[in-house]
């Protein structure tokens, strides 16, 4: 009897356990509702990422980043001084688009254009005022192609500036519209078919390296905390240096690597132009490296978590080597305070140094300041992460 009383509690649990699966228990619902909800007002990571990330990227998106041209540095040369030559220089210095550095010979801007330090050189020739009386007279406008967008762009604003202020001047003087015609004659830098592959191509291999050297790295030293092997570690007698070095020797032979295949792969596969040394090449690669391994493990040291890590990662290393290197959007034409902003962010040296090795050459003016300030960086984070590594349980 009791025996057929046992089953017959089980079968009626079940049953009961089987409706209570097929719906939907509000008060079980609230509870979890509230758990999770105090879950987040507990970990400060979920607030940065529901309110501080969107806010960062919209600022990024909306205000400091913008494909349109805006206070391009040029430099315009001008061979004989005239009226005509006065009136385009001031069309030039009047437009939103440039910011004009004015020589009497090339050679005083060539060597500026080549450096990266001006976007553009327009040549005014001698003759331009007796050919702009007969009719129409050739302005040559040098670019670099080390952006194919960027210096596609500059010919085209460069052409509708000058066309408009004659346009103006034929109305004031009461000349017929079709006088005084200047021809753009544009001539691309390094890369003479525009490609953009051979622009974007080269600065990737920062964001690639970023990827390792940053977002994986600060996974290492969190893993060790999170999986509890950290304490096995601090119960050896291993030292600070020999921890650091550790972690550092394997991520710094997978991102060579890395950059090594990449290059390759843009060379041979994709036919980018590379017109500097090899060796140079490893070198600044070596030191930017160095940088993000520096990155990366003082944010896994300082957050012993691998989520909060990996986030902290995204926004301080990867979005800054997308965004704010140059790679993709012209850093000339960013606001002022975003200007600023990407002077204290690697990646900018880094893309600078790769397009000059791949399109340019060993042109040292370019290459020796980028890496000097690149080892700065690396000296100030790696102290950092020297001072934040503590092998104790606190």
């Amino acid at each position: 009897m009791d025996q057929d009383h046992s089953v017959s509690s089980q079968t009626d649990a079940a049953y009961q356990s089987r409706r209570t699966r097929g719906r939907i228990r509000l008060r079980c619902v609230l509870a979890l509702t509230r758990k999770e909800a105090y879950q987040i007002f507990r970990d400060p990571s979920s607030l940065i990422i529901a309110f501080v990330l969107p806010n960062i990227l919209l600022l990024l998106f909306g205000w400091g980043i913008s494909l349109d041209l805006g206070y391009i540095p040029i430099g315009v040369v001008v061979e004989n001084r005239s009226a005509d030559t006065n009136r385009i220089v001031a069309a030039l210095r009047g437009s939103p688009y440039f910011m004009v550095r004015e020589a009497e010979h090339r050679k005083e801007l060539e060597s500026l254009l080549v450096g990266g330090r001006i976007k553009g050189l327009v040549v005014l020739s001698q003759d331009l005022s007796a050919r702009l009386n007969v009719g129409s007279a050739p302005v040559q406008v040098l670019v670099a192609g080390s952006d194919a967008n960027t210096a596609e762009l500059i010919v085209a604003y460069m052409e509708t500036v000058l066309q408009k202020d004659r346009l103006h001047w034929a109305e004031e003087e009461g000349r017929p519209l079709r006088s005084g015609i200047i021809n753009i004659e544009g001539r691309v830098w390094y890369n003479p078919n525009m490609d953009s592959r051979s622009a974007i191509l080269p600065g990737s291999i920062a964001v690639i390296m970023t990827l390792i050297g940053t977002i994986l790295t600060s996974l290492v030293v969190a893993r060790e905390w999170e999986r509890g092997t950290m304490e096995a570690l601090l119960a050896s007698s291993i030292t600070r240096a020999e921890f650091l070095l550790g972690k550092f020797i394997p991520y710094f032979a997978l991102g060579l690597t890395a950059m090594m295949l990449v290059a390759i792969v843009s060379v041979v596969v994709f036919a980018v132009p590379f017109r500097g040394s090899w060796a140079v090449l490893v070198g600044v690669s070596a030191v930017y490296l160095t940088v993000a391994l520096g990155l990366g493990l003082f944010i896994s040291t300082a957050t012993r978590d691998q989520f909060v890590a990996t986030q902290a990662a995204l926004i301080v290393g990867y979005l800054p080597s997308f965004i704010l290197s140059g790679l993709v959007f012209e850093i000339d034409s960013m606001p002022l305070p975003i200007r600023v902003l990407t002077h204290v962010l690697p990646p900018r040296y880094f893309v600078s140094a790769l397009r000059t090795l791949f399109l340019a050459g060993n042109v040292w003016d370019v290459i020796i300041p980028d890496t000097l300030i690149l080892c700065i960086f690396a000296a100030v984070l790696w102290n950092l992460t020297i001072r934040k590594t503590r092998l104790t349980l606190e």
